[in-house]
């Protein structure tokens, strides 16, 4: 019984989250199902003391360690945003790589944004004006621009290239004691994987969209921008720069990193002084929205581990045949893609299974934490694009476009191509190759 109400509170789960209900609070819910299940093998479970001991105790213990990252993160991008800053790289690298080229440009200038430590979302509104500018002069039909920019945004700079400041990359250092560099050839060659893969499969669908006679129609929807005001593209690379080498290089913790980005934002943009209180504002509430959201999750994972389910449902996982990696790609791919979040799945699958799947490193040399985080990392980075999630649903929207418009490019680079990035992974931990 225990068993099928972890089954039935993750099926809850899913379903509320394709209906667009907030996590905040479907994760609560689901979690007293799987309390309310397990009190049939142990009548010792309290559903209110599994809220206050178990769940609250998971999401509040991820929200101490993460908070200051997600909210300077946040603040970051934002800064970023209003300033100009990610606007004016984006234009740089765009012209660089001209309009001929122009899939290829538009996932360079999201990987550059998203490599350098901004969110994705603040990524989609910098980079679709300058999308729709090179799909309108080399005629490349509207619908393809959502491709382009999850390609660049959601998939190799967001899990896979070593040393990228995104969450999904820090999560498992929590959980295995590793770096943001953890496997580096792993995390190289995957990311060439999604990179290549990715742009072969963009431009095989503009010579087939071209080959049905569609063309560029001048969207309804666009930002007009003044390329005069904005600031000097150089000068706001510095702070994208400095998180990876400050990080990475100097070894300074993210949040160090994030709150040397967003001084240096500040000081390369002071003469935007009065939007700074603005910047720091909003945010502040997005970050704390976004942390949420994940912490949430994290709670319903700590739910489950303490029913007595979760042992059988271990037993399972782990029972895949094979390596240990492959049930972990699995744990975390499936729960990527039940919340719709590669944070949030990756937070319930690690804070249920990560000390166990260190417990089995510690006893397999071919097993290594560096590897376990790679594939975690890369794994969060797969079905958690499903129709569902809000990066999805964000990016359609400020594309003006629908589902059936863009999605089968979405699907293409963000949850297939991944998902033969993990595969690849775990063949190179098995050979030796981190």
């Amino acid at each position: 019984m225990s068993l099928f109400g972890i089954i039935f509170g993750l099926a809850l789960l899913i379903f509320l989250a394709f209906k667009g209900q907030s996590i905040l609070w479907v994760a609560p819910v689901c979690a007293a199902v799987v309390a309310l299940f397990g009190m049939f093998e142990d009548p010792s479970i309290n559903i209110l003391t599994m809220y206050t001991e178990n769940y609250m105790v998971g999401m509040s213990g991820f929200v101490k360690s993460w908070l200051p990252a997600f909210m300077l993160g946040a603040i970051f991008g934002k800064l970023m945003e209003i300033t100009g800053a990610a606007k004016s790289v984006g234009v740089m690298l765009t012209k660089l790589i001209g309009a001929k080229q122009a899939i290829l440009a538009v996932v360079i200038a999201c990987g550059a944004l998203t490599y350098g430590g901004i969110s994705l979302f603040v990524v989609v509104f910098a980079i679709y004006p300058l999308a729709v500018a090179l799909y309108r002069e080399a005629d490349i039909p509207n619908k393809l621009i959502p491709g382009a920019i999850s390609l660049g945004a959601f998939t190799f700079t967001m899990t896979a290239i070593p040393g990228t400041p995104q969450i999904q990359n820090i999560i498992p250092t929590q959980y295995y004691g590793t770096t943001a560099m953890a496997a580096p050839l792993m995390g190289i060659v995957a990311a060439l994987v999604m990179f290549i893969g990715g742009i072969i499969w963009m431009k095989m669908r503009e010579k087939s969209e071209k080959a049905k006679g569609l063309h560029f129609v001048e969207p309804s929807n666009i930002e007009k921008y003044d390329e005069s005001n904005l600031p000097n593209p150089i000068v706001s690379l510095i702070p994208l720069i400095s998180v990876p080498v400050t990080m990475n290089a100097l070894k300074v913790p993210l949040v160090g990193a994030l709150l040397i980005a967003v001084v240096l934002t500040m000081i390369l943009n002071f003469k935007n002084y009065a939007v700074f209180t603005k910047c720091i504002n909003d945010g502040a509430n997005g970050g704390l929205m976004s942390i949420g959201n994940t912490a949430a999750a994290v709670g319903f994972g700590s739910v489950v581990k303490a029913v007595p389910g979760f042992a059988t449902l271990t037993g399972i996982l782990l029972g895949i045949p094979g390596n240990p990696l492959i049930s972990e790609a699995v744990a975390v791919s499936c729960l990527a893609g039940a919340t719709g979040s590669a944070s949030g799945g990756m937070g319930i699958a690690l804070e249920a299974l990560g000390p166990k799947y260190m417990e089995l490193a510690a006893n397999d040399p071919n097993l290594t934490p560096e590897a376990l985080h790679r594939v975690a990392s890369v794994a969060s980075g797969g079905l958690d694009t499903l129709p569902h999630n809000g990066a999805v649903l964000t990016l359609l929207s400020v594309c003006g476009l629908t589902h059936k418009d863009s999605y089968l490019d979405i699907c293409m680079n963000c949850c297939i191509i991944p998902t033969i990035a993990v595969i690849v992974c775990i063949i190179m931990a098995v050979i030796g190759i981190l």
